[in-house]
């Protein structure tokens, strides 16, 4: 398309990027801005035929959005994760040419052969299977031309065109454009070095390599460069062509089971794994679940993996006080925290999953409505929970497209208890309950001080009583605002009846027929009008 072949022939200057280029690409930008009436506001659908219209590029910023809930509402992160799509592939030539300037040589010395049919073709790389001259068949993971460049351009325009977005988005502050834009620009530039893809490849095989019904790429590395990524090939069907998998004799309930245990384990033991799990990305390869493209993956630190273990507790023991902590303890608070709200809240939405059939429940729309609440609490969720958040509601709709009968929930509570039976130590567990024991015994011997000491408190008239109103700061502001409206209107209504007694004078100079005063008094009472009209509608935007 037009709007590809123009930006990979992006100039820079020593001055930035080509004037000419980029200004036709923002008038592009702007044409589908308003094709799309972006000034009656922004819906999920709208996005996503937006960035579908505005190219490749945008389409694969559309994927890193839909994976990122904690800058995006759940329902547009939901709408964006129909766009994946493939890409026209580029020519197997401009292909070849990209492979011999990363290794440094033709690639016949290096390969038997080179397929110049993709495999798959994406907004950052085309895909092409091959074979060394050892015989070892591999694919070739190879970056698009000048992506990177291209990519850039189109930040910088995005970032000009930022403040065109907040006006006319018409969901107010919903969407910060401008810290969306900058994420997407630091996860993009990393999902371009193929080199970090490697290592996550290298770790995730590392980790699986005891699973004997769970594979995945093994890299070459002496054929990988930051651009070039070689992998052995893993032949196979996807996993949710369930006739053809049922017509090879596999089971789908037992592979979904599988699939679903070893997502568990990459959960709760390993702490690092697969971000995007649908159906592309999971393969049945010689009766082995084989996942693919780790480009995009996750880390769970030992601390979140503890608190991510306690959430799961708190949703078996139906222990809402429990699970309102550890949504504190998984993130930041931006604001003063409601803890009775947020309590209630956290109670109305479990307790609707809590009396559900076990085997009915929905863990993804549970952790979307979370999501959900903890942005309404102003709690900035740390960016790996919310990958992961996003990772397992994707997991969830593959089981559901390959083996609806299993649930993804039961399996991971399953899953947590066999594995904190594993790791219980029953010495080192009586200990822990012994110190607890004795602390409580310690703190139960110093009550009757204690209450000693309140009764001769009281009995002085020396008792304070500490209340803290709910919502007492925004009670603050609804007087505050009522008076200040209360008082603007006083001295409209003051200056309205003084302007009239004045216009019964010969007051001079005269304005309009009007004695000055009288005019000045007409002008300030129609200015205090329409600033009450602006703060009125400004309100209840």
């Amino acid at each position: 398309m037009r709007r590809d072949r123009s930006r990979s022939r992006g100039r820079e200057t020593g001055r930035g990027i080509d004037m000419e280029t980029s200004s036709g690409r923002l008038s592009e930008i702007l044409c589908v801005l308003k094709k799309h009436h972006l000034t009656k506001g922004l819906t999920p659908v709208k996005l996503r035929e937006i960035l579908e219209e505005l190219g490749p590029t945008y389409v694969k910023l559309g994927q890193i959005m839909s994976m990122r809930s904690d800058m995006l509402p759940e329902a547009y992160c939901r709408e964006l994760t129909r766009l994946r799509t493939q890409v026209k592939p580029l020519p197997f030539e401009t292909i070849k040419d990209v492979i011999e300037k990363e290794l440094g040589r033709p690639a016949e010395e290096l390969f038997s052969e080179i397929s110049p049919e993709p495999l798959g073709s994406a907004s950052i790389a085309q895909v092409h299977p091959g074979r060394l001259k050892n015989g070892d068949k591999v694919v070739l993971k190879v970056q698009r031309p000048a992506i990177k460049e291209i990519m850039a351009n189109d930040i910088e325009l995005m970032m000009r065109a930022v403040r065109i977005l907040k006006v006319t988005m018409g969901t107010g502050e919903l969407i910060d454009f401008k810290m969306i834009i900058q994420e997407l620009w630091k996860t993009s530039q990393e999902e371009m070095d193929f080199m970090r893809e490697a290592g996550n490849c290298d770790l995730f095989y590392e980790n699986q390599k005891d699973i004997v019904y769970v594979t995945s790429p093994r890299v070459y590395h002496e054929y990988t460069t930051p651009k070039l990524l070689t992998m052995n090939y893993i032949g196979g069907v996807q996993i949710d062509q369930t006739d053809r998998l049922t017509e090879l004799g596999y089971d789908m309930e037992e592979i979904g089971r599988k699939a679903a245990e070893n997502y568990c384990k990459q959960i709760l033991e390993d702490g690092f794994f697969h971000a995007d799990p649908h159906p592309g990305n999971l393969w049945i390869s010689d009766g082995q679940v084989a996942w693919l493209d780790l480009g995009m993956a996750g880390h769970l630190s030992e601390h979140n993996k503890m608190l991510l273990k306690r959430a799961i507790m708190a949703l078996l023991k139906n222990d809402m006080y429990e699970l309102k902590n550890v949504l504190l303890a998984l993130g930041e608070a931006k604001e003063r925290v409601n803890h009775a709200r947020l309590y209630t809240d956290i109670d109305d939405i479990v307790s609707k999953y809590m009396t559900m059939d076990f085997g009915n429940m929905r863990l993804g729309e549970l952790i979307e409505k979370l999501l959900d609440l903890v942005k309404e609490h102003h709690i900035a969720i740390n960016t790996d929970i919310t990958l992961l958040g996003r990772s397992m509601i994707t997991m969830e709709g593959t089981l559901s497209a390959c083996a609806p009968e299993v649930n993804i929930l039961q399996i991971l509570t399953n899953y947590m208890s066999s594995l904190l039976f594993r790791e219980m130590d029953l010495i080192k567990e009586l200990r822990h309950k012994g110190r607890l024991l004795y602390t409580s015994l310690d703190k139960y011997m110093e009550i009757p001080a204690q209450l000693s000491d309140l009764l001769n408190i009281t009995k002085n008239g020396q008792t304070k009583l500490n209340l803290d109103l709910v919502d007492s700061r925004k009670m603050q502001e609804v007087f505050q605002r009522s008076a200040d409206r209360l008082v603007w209107g006083i001295l409209a209504a003051a200056l309205f009846i003084g302007s009239g007694l004045f216009c019964l004078t010969d007051i001079r100079p005269q304005i309009l027929g009007m004695p000055w005063v009288s005019f000045l008094g007409f002008v300030l009472f129609c200015l205090l009008l329409i600033g009450l009209f602006l703060g009125t509608i400004r309100r209840k935007k």
